[in-house]
Protein backbone atom coordinates (compact mmCIF):
# COMPACT_ATOMS: atom_id res chain seq x y z
CA UNK A 1 0.00 0.00 0.00
CA UNK A 2 1.35 3.50 -0.74
CA UNK A 3 2.36 5.98 2.08
CA UNK A 4 -0.10 8.08 3.11
CA UNK A 5 0.67 11.44 1.21
CA UNK A 6 2.65 14.22 3.53
CA UNK A 7 0.37 16.77 4.69
CA UNK A 8 -1.13 17.41 1.08
CA UNK A 9 -4.09 18.83 3.03
CA UNK A 10 -2.40 21.25 5.08
CA UNK A 11 -0.68 23.10 1.63
CA UNK A 12 -2.75 26.52 2.57
CA UNK A 13 -2.31 29.62 0.34
CA UNK A 14 0.07 31.32 -1.75
CA UNK A 15 0.28 34.71 0.44
CA UNK A 16 1.06 37.78 -2.08
CA UNK A 17 1.65 41.11 -0.51
CA UNK A 18 2.72 44.41 -1.41
CA UNK A 19 6.62 44.12 0.35
CA UNK A 20 6.48 39.99 -1.05
CA UNK A 21 5.07 36.70 -1.83
CA UNK A 22 4.80 33.37 0.21
CA UNK A 23 4.28 30.25 -0.21
CA UNK A 24 2.36 28.33 3.06
CA UNK A 25 2.03 24.38 3.87
CA UNK A 26 0.16 24.67 7.36
CA UNK A 27 2.69 26.97 9.35
CA UNK A 28 5.13 26.45 7.57
CA UNK A 29 6.86 28.69 5.02
CA UNK A 30 8.09 26.77 1.93
CA UNK A 31 9.15 30.31 -0.02
CA UNK A 32 9.58 33.42 0.80
CA UNK A 33 10.38 35.93 -1.80
CA UNK A 34 11.74 38.18 1.51
CA UNK A 35 10.20 41.49 0.54
CA UNK A 36 10.49 41.31 -3.52
CA UNK A 37 7.48 41.80 -5.08
CA UNK A 38 7.15 39.34 -7.98
CA UNK A 39 4.64 40.38 -10.51
CA UNK A 40 2.06 38.50 -13.05
CA UNK A 41 4.55 36.60 -14.26
CA UNK A 42 6.38 35.24 -10.90
CA UNK A 43 3.10 34.63 -9.63
CA UNK A 44 2.53 32.16 -12.20
CA UNK A 45 5.89 30.33 -11.82
CA UNK A 46 5.35 30.76 -8.30
CA UNK A 47 1.63 28.32 -9.06
CA UNK A 48 3.17 26.54 -11.19
CA UNK A 49 5.59 25.78 -8.35
CA UNK A 50 3.12 24.62 -6.27
CA UNK A 51 1.36 22.41 -8.63
CA UNK A 52 4.42 20.75 -9.73
CA UNK A 53 4.91 20.35 -5.64
CA UNK A 54 1.74 18.68 -5.27
CA UNK A 55 2.17 16.51 -8.17
CA UNK A 56 5.11 15.17 -7.15
CA UNK A 57 3.74 14.42 -3.13
CA UNK A 58 0.96 12.32 -5.03
CA UNK A 59 3.59 10.40 -6.28
CA UNK A 60 5.14 9.20 -3.17
CA UNK A 61 4.89 5.59 -2.44
CA UNK A 62 4.08 4.99 -5.90
CA UNK A 63 6.86 2.61 -6.87
CA UNK A 64 8.49 3.14 -10.81
CA UNK A 65 8.18 0.55 -13.61
CA UNK A 66 11.42 -1.23 -14.38
CA UNK A 67 13.43 1.02 -16.98
CA UNK A 68 13.91 -1.40 -20.21
CA UNK A 69 17.08 -1.33 -22.13
CA UNK A 70 16.27 0.00 -25.87
CA UNK A 71 18.85 -0.33 -28.46
CA UNK A 72 20.43 3.15 -29.27
CA UNK A 73 19.20 4.55 -32.25
CA UNK A 74 21.02 6.23 -35.14
CA UNK A 75 19.60 9.06 -34.72
CA UNK A 76 16.84 10.01 -31.62
CA UNK A 77 14.15 12.97 -32.94
CA UNK A 78 13.03 14.80 -29.54
CA UNK A 79 9.54 16.25 -31.26
CA UNK A 80 7.37 18.88 -29.39
CA UNK A 81 3.48 18.68 -31.25
CA UNK A 82 1.44 21.91 -31.49
CA UNK A 83 -0.86 23.23 -29.46
CA UNK A 84 -4.17 20.98 -28.73
CA UNK A 85 -2.62 18.06 -31.17
CA UNK A 86 -3.05 14.87 -29.46
CA UNK A 87 -0.73 12.67 -27.79
CA UNK A 88 2.37 11.91 -30.09
CA UNK A 89 4.74 14.26 -32.29
CA UNK A 90 1.75 15.70 -34.45
CA UNK A 91 0.88 16.20 -37.78
CA UNK A 92 3.86 18.47 -38.84
CA UNK A 93 6.57 16.30 -36.77
CA UNK A 94 5.36 13.01 -38.19
CA UNK A 95 5.76 14.75 -41.44
CA UNK A 96 9.12 15.42 -40.40
CA UNK A 97 10.28 12.14 -39.51
CA UNK A 98 9.23 10.23 -42.20
CA UNK A 99 11.33 12.97 -44.75
CA UNK A 100 13.99 12.46 -42.61
CA UNK A 101 13.64 8.41 -42.26
CA UNK A 102 13.92 8.32 -46.36
CA UNK A 103 17.12 10.14 -46.74
CA UNK A 104 19.01 8.75 -44.05
CA UNK A 105 19.63 5.63 -45.66
CA UNK A 106 20.42 2.23 -43.21
CA UNK A 107 20.68 4.84 -40.10
CA UNK A 108 17.84 3.82 -37.37
CA UNK A 109 15.23 7.27 -36.61
CA UNK A 110 13.71 6.77 -33.18
CA UNK A 111 10.89 9.89 -32.49
CA UNK A 112 10.13 10.39 -29.26
CA UNK A 113 6.97 12.90 -28.56
CA UNK A 114 7.20 15.21 -26.27
CA UNK A 115 5.56 14.80 -22.97
CA UNK A 116 3.30 17.33 -21.97
CA UNK A 117 -0.18 18.90 -22.40
CA UNK A 118 0.27 21.13 -25.31
CA UNK A 119 -2.48 23.04 -23.47
CA UNK A 120 -4.98 25.44 -26.08
CA UNK A 121 -6.02 26.94 -22.55
CA UNK A 122 -5.14 30.73 -23.52
CA UNK A 123 -7.92 31.67 -20.94
CA UNK A 124 -5.85 30.17 -18.10
CA UNK A 125 -2.30 31.81 -18.35
CA UNK A 126 -1.40 29.03 -15.52
CA UNK A 127 -2.45 26.27 -17.17
CA UNK A 128 -0.97 27.31 -20.05
CA UNK A 129 2.61 28.31 -18.39
CA UNK A 130 2.80 24.91 -16.47
CA UNK A 131 2.26 23.60 -19.89
CA UNK A 132 5.24 25.38 -21.43
CA UNK A 133 7.36 24.39 -18.90
CA UNK A 134 6.36 20.51 -18.80
CA UNK A 135 7.22 20.14 -22.31
CA UNK A 136 10.80 21.90 -21.89
CA UNK A 137 11.51 19.86 -18.79
CA UNK A 138 10.63 16.58 -20.31
CA UNK A 139 12.57 17.36 -23.93
CA UNK A 140 15.74 18.69 -21.49
CA UNK A 141 15.58 15.81 -19.74
CA UNK A 142 15.39 13.08 -22.17
CA UNK A 143 18.06 14.94 -24.49
CA UNK A 144 20.53 14.81 -21.60
CA UNK A 145 19.40 10.78 -20.77
CA UNK A 146 19.95 10.19 -24.18
CA UNK A 147 23.12 12.05 -24.63
CA UNK A 148 24.59 9.83 -21.17
CA UNK A 149 23.05 6.53 -22.38
CA UNK A 150 23.62 6.36 -25.86
CA UNK A 151 26.87 8.83 -26.59
CA UNK A 152 26.48 7.99 -30.11
CA UNK A 153 23.50 8.63 -30.95
CA UNK A 154 22.80 12.02 -33.33
CA UNK A 155 20.04 13.65 -31.39
CA UNK A 156 17.18 16.05 -33.58
CA UNK A 157 15.31 18.17 -31.15
CA UNK A 158 12.08 20.04 -32.96
CA UNK A 159 8.71 21.62 -32.72
CA UNK A 160 5.71 22.82 -34.13
CA UNK A 161 3.75 26.14 -33.15
CA UNK A 162 3.64 25.83 -29.50
CA UNK A 163 6.42 22.85 -29.42
CA UNK A 164 8.53 25.03 -31.20
CA UNK A 165 8.79 27.59 -28.61
CA UNK A 166 9.07 24.35 -26.15
CA UNK A 167 12.07 23.51 -28.57
CA UNK A 168 13.61 27.12 -28.78
CA UNK A 169 13.49 27.31 -24.36
CA UNK A 170 15.25 23.45 -24.49
CA UNK A 171 18.36 25.38 -26.16
CA UNK A 172 18.98 28.97 -24.05
CA UNK A 173 21.59 29.21 -22.13
CA UNK A 174 19.70 31.31 -19.61
CA UNK A 175 16.63 31.39 -17.48
CA UNK A 176 15.06 34.09 -19.59
CA UNK A 177 14.72 37.64 -17.56
CA UNK A 178 11.47 38.10 -15.15
CA UNK A 179 11.02 33.75 -14.88
CA UNK A 180 12.05 32.97 -11.22
CA UNK A 181 14.83 30.43 -11.98
CA UNK A 182 13.41 28.53 -8.71
CA UNK A 183 10.45 27.15 -10.69
CA UNK A 184 11.80 25.73 -14.40
CA UNK A 185 14.20 23.34 -15.43
CA UNK A 186 17.92 25.01 -15.39
CA UNK A 187 19.64 25.35 -18.83
CA UNK A 188 21.29 22.77 -19.79
CA UNK A 189 25.21 21.45 -19.42
CA UNK A 190 26.97 22.88 -22.51
CA UNK A 191 28.58 19.30 -23.21
CA UNK A 192 25.13 18.39 -24.26
CA UNK A 193 24.83 20.55 -27.50
CA UNK A 194 27.97 18.04 -28.75
CA UNK A 195 25.15 15.04 -28.65
CA UNK A 196 22.50 17.48 -30.68
CA UNK A 197 23.26 17.45 -34.46
CA UNK A 198 20.14 19.83 -35.49
CA UNK A 199 17.04 22.47 -34.33
CA UNK A 200 14.37 22.27 -36.61
CA UNK A 201 11.53 24.58 -35.61
CA UNK A 202 8.30 24.63 -37.52
CA UNK A 203 6.20 28.03 -37.40
CA UNK A 204 7.32 29.05 -33.73
CA UNK A 205 5.96 32.45 -32.22
CA UNK A 206 7.13 35.59 -33.14
CA UNK A 207 8.60 37.31 -30.35
CA UNK A 208 6.19 40.09 -31.23
CA UNK A 209 3.44 37.26 -30.43
CA UNK A 210 5.20 36.35 -27.21
CA UNK A 211 5.73 39.78 -25.78
CA UNK A 212 2.41 40.76 -26.83
CA UNK A 213 0.71 37.41 -25.09
CA UNK A 214 3.02 38.43 -21.63
CA UNK A 215 5.38 35.48 -22.54
CA UNK A 216 9.35 35.40 -22.07
CA UNK A 217 10.78 35.84 -25.51
CA UNK A 218 13.20 33.30 -26.84
CA UNK A 219 16.29 33.17 -27.79
CA UNK A 220 18.19 30.69 -29.34
CA UNK A 221 21.80 29.16 -27.47
CA UNK A 222 24.34 30.21 -29.19
CA UNK A 223 25.72 26.50 -29.15
CA UNK A 224 22.46 25.98 -31.25
CA UNK A 225 22.35 28.53 -33.71
CA UNK A 226 24.46 26.99 -36.40
CA UNK A 227 22.94 23.98 -36.09
CA UNK A 228 19.09 25.72 -35.83
CA UNK A 229 16.83 25.92 -39.26
CA UNK A 230 13.98 28.20 -38.56
CA UNK A 231 11.29 27.86 -40.78
CA UNK A 232 8.14 30.41 -40.80
CA UNK A 233 5.54 29.81 -43.56
CA UNK A 234 4.45 32.74 -45.77
CA UNK A 235 1.78 33.76 -44.43
CA UNK A 236 1.81 31.97 -41.15
CA UNK A 237 0.99 34.86 -38.54
CA UNK A 238 2.19 33.19 -35.63
CA UNK A 239 5.38 33.37 -36.49
CA UNK A 240 5.89 36.28 -38.95
CA UNK A 241 5.34 38.83 -36.27
CA UNK A 242 1.70 39.63 -36.91
CA UNK A 243 -0.19 40.82 -33.68
CA UNK A 244 -1.57 37.67 -31.42
CA UNK A 245 -4.21 36.22 -33.42
CA UNK A 246 -6.36 32.84 -34.38
CA UNK A 247 -3.58 31.05 -36.33
CA UNK A 248 -4.12 31.36 -40.40
CA UNK A 249 -4.48 27.72 -42.90
CA UNK A 250 -0.29 28.65 -43.45
CA UNK A 251 0.27 27.38 -40.14
CA UNK A 252 -0.28 24.23 -40.50
CA UNK A 253 1.11 23.95 -44.55
CA UNK A 254 4.44 22.78 -43.57
CA UNK A 255 4.27 19.25 -44.70
CA UNK A 256 2.04 20.25 -48.30
CA UNK A 257 4.55 22.99 -48.75
CA UNK A 258 7.68 21.05 -48.64
CA UNK A 259 9.48 22.96 -45.65
CA UNK A 260 9.10 19.39 -43.79
CA UNK A 261 11.59 18.00 -46.07
CA UNK A 262 13.43 20.85 -46.68
CA UNK A 263 14.34 20.64 -42.63
CA UNK A 264 15.36 16.68 -43.06
CA UNK A 265 17.87 17.67 -46.05
CA UNK A 266 19.23 20.09 -43.52
CA UNK A 267 19.32 17.83 -40.78
CA UNK A 268 20.80 15.24 -43.05
CA UNK A 269 23.35 17.28 -43.61
CA UNK A 270 24.87 17.87 -40.22
CA UNK A 271 24.03 14.12 -39.03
Amino acid sequence: MPAALPHISRLRSIVEEDHGTRVMEGEMVLINTNGRPLGVLGGLMIRAFVATLIATWALLGTAAPPAHAEPCPDVEVVFARGTDEPPGVGGIGQGFVDALRSKTGARSVNAYAVNYAASDDFGDPLQFALSVIDGIRDASNHIQSTAADCPSTRIVLGGFSQGAAVAGFVTSPDVPPGVPAAFVPPPMPPEVADHVAAVTLFGKPSNRFLGDSGAPQITIGPLYVPKTIDQCAPGDTICNGAPPGPPTGAHGSYVANGMAAQAASFVVGRL
